[in-house]
């Protein structure tokens, strides 16, 4: 490793951190109702929206009706984006006269961009017209980070209230995340992104007559806008199927600097929120601990994976022995590795390297990261949503420890907030492995799969951890836009994203009507060091006892035939 290197895998977590703080503090003034530099912009228009919709501002709701809410939008917004991909060929901005897309990638797509997934089963530039680019993903991209940001707001409201039976109105909640704070962000990197070099226009595919006399022809589009939203919404589509990788979505150094910062900020900073809405800023730093934990440990291992060299590789007399298929060799491979582990770890997707090329242990990270239920980070609400389910889950176990039942920030902890803290744990990871055992066992599963043996296992596993974990980057060496994949891929999505959310709100709802338990000698303390190692465990430990044999029979055990010189 250079020092520039050395340089890029330090300074990073750094400036994560002195950003993610000041946005933290900054989202829960906007959620709040407080005045912000933004105000006299933006409050004339939210108000001109609120009268608009018929929306009162002052009214709140339930968790039920919150939640009814929050589905209805969404399912409108998946609908809506479906019937747009099959009648794309009737509507303008479409200068490649794509016709319609197929029913079985339309379905898939539109759940896919409406559950903050992105999911591409398609090639982007070869499918999807400008109109559908703009009008359909575009919008749900912002749609979807703003439901899981809301989401999580809610819950936070839940720990807050006392004796209430409201958790706030998730349509001022919608306006307020998409007016002050995706849309202002977006603005802004899609200003640098196209001052760098990304294009964006509307102007048709260039044909380029090539040295060798022949012609090439080059897609373009409206393509920063669209970038800034999926890294930022931790959505990751891309515009191109070669999505970050492409130098007219990432042309240049600063550029995949920022868009890797992009898809970690906004879910970096709402820990921060978390601690400011609580007034508790130290509960806060507690959470973001242990995620920082996990993200460098992840990144760790991923380093030394990558940069140890491939032993055959070695063997055949390569110098350093390392592996450069698939990686950004423009950047360098700890780029590479810096962008793969921050995508995984949100449920962003976007890819600047090919994770099927990736040395075997590599792999296993990428999978823990998504297995988890996407909580180191995570996506932007819905990585701090469950890395909430999983702080219930210790104060559980540390309130059987010590005989106590628990409490959590001030509010005790029964039998409903356990159950539905479990569902949003194992529910998507149920799924997972029960769709990966359907894949491996039929024809319909097999048939596109790039390799055998446990690489073949390892992709299989990562397109439903993907899917569930609504994260959207593939191992690439699977081919899923088959009715198979589409439609289970589709499933995993829905139920990824809903039994994350809808249990979330539930356990919003039940603590919101609870009072305020006071502190005292007993009370465990939940800021403390011990609290963070604990909850760090619990990660790791549920998530290796659940998918510890597939990951022993996927990408350890490659790792093990690697060595001895066994390829798939």
């Amino acid at each position: 490793m250079t020092t520039n290197d050395w340089l890029c895998i330090t300074l990073f977590p750094l400036i994560l951190t002195i950003l993610a703080f000041p946005l933290g503090e900054y989202m829960a003034r906007v959620f709040n109702g407080g005045r912000t530099f933004l105000t006299p912009i933006v409050a004339p228009m939210e108000k001109l929206l609120y009268r608009l919709f018929g929306i009162d501002a002052g009214e709140e709701m339930s968790w039920k009706t919150y939640a009814f809410s929050l589905v209805i939008f969404n399912v409108i917004g998946i609908a809506a984006l479906f019937f747009l991909q099959l009648i794309q060929g009737i509507l303008p901005f479409n200068p490649q006269k794509f016709g319609a897309v197929r029913w079985d990638t339309a379905l898939n797509t539109a759940i896919s961009f409406g559950t903050n997934t992105n999911w591409q089963a398609y090639s982007g530039e070869q499918t999807m017209s400008y109109l559908t680019q703009m009008l359909g993903m575009t919008v749900q991209n912002f749609a979807s980070a703003a439901i899981g940001i809301v989401a999580v707001i809610a819950v936070i409201r839940g720990f807050i209230r006392k004796s209430s039976a409201a958790i706030g109105n998730f349509w001022v909640d919608l306006h307020r995340c998409v007016l002050y704070i995706l849309l202002p962000l977006v603005m802004i990197l899609s200003l640098i992104l196209v001052s760098q070099g990304v294009v964006q226009t509307l102007s048709p595919s260039i044909t380029a007559k090539t040295l060798e006399g022949g012609h090439q022809i080059i897609a373009v589009g409206p393509v920063a806008s669209q970038v800034a939203i999926k890294q930022i919404g931790t959505n990751g589509g891309g515009f191109f199927n070669a999505n970050s990788a492409h130098p007219f979505e990432n042309p240049t150094p600063l550029t995949d600097f920022l868009e890797v910062l992009g898809l970690l900020l906004i879910a970096a900073a709402l820990p921060f929120t978390l601690g400011a809405m609580l007034k508790n800023r130290r509960q806060g730093l507690a959470i973001f601990a242990a995620m920082m934990i996990l993200y460098l440990a992840g990144l760790g291992i991923f380093t030394w994976a990558e940069t140890r060299g491939n032993p055959l590789l070695e063997k055949a007399g390569v110098a350093s022995g390392m592996n450069m298929e698939g990686k950004e060799t423009r950047f360098g491979i700890i780029h590479s590795v810096l962008f793969a582990q921050s995508t995984t770890v949100t449920s962003c997707g976007a890819v600047n390297n090919m994770h099927d090329s990736l040395m075997p242990l590599s792999g296993m990270v990428l999978l823990f990261n998504m297995a988890i239920g996407e909580v180191i980070f995570g996506g932007v609400g819905t990585g701090l949503i469950g890395m909430l389910a999983y702080a219930i889950l210790t104060m559980f176990l540390a309130g059987l420890m010590i005989g106590r039942t628990p409490e959590f920030m001030g509010k005790k902890l029964e039998l409903f907030e356990m159950i539905m803290a479990v569902v949003i744990i194992i529910s998507p990871a149920i799924l997972l492995l029960v769709l990966s055992s359907l894949a491996i066992s039929t024809a319909a599963g097999l048939v596109s799969l790039g390799n055998g043996g446990p690489h073949g296992l390892s992709e299989i596993i990562y397109a439903f951890a993907s899917a569930s974990g609504n994260n959207g980057s593939a191992f690439a060496g699977l081919n899923a836009n088959t009715i198979f994949y589409n439609l289970t891929t589709a499933l995993a999505m829905l139920v990824g994203r809903f039994s994350t959310i809808i249990p979330a709100l539930a356990i919003a709802g039940a603590l919101a009507g609870k009072k305020t338990v006071p502190v005292s000698v007993a009370t465990f303390p939940t800021t403390s060091v011990l609290f963070i190692v604990m909850l760090v465990s619990v990660v790791i430990v549920v998530g290796a006892l659940t998918f510890f044999p597939v990951f022993t029979l996927g990408p350890f055990l490659e790792h093990l035939l690697l060595a001895i010189g066994k390829t798939f």
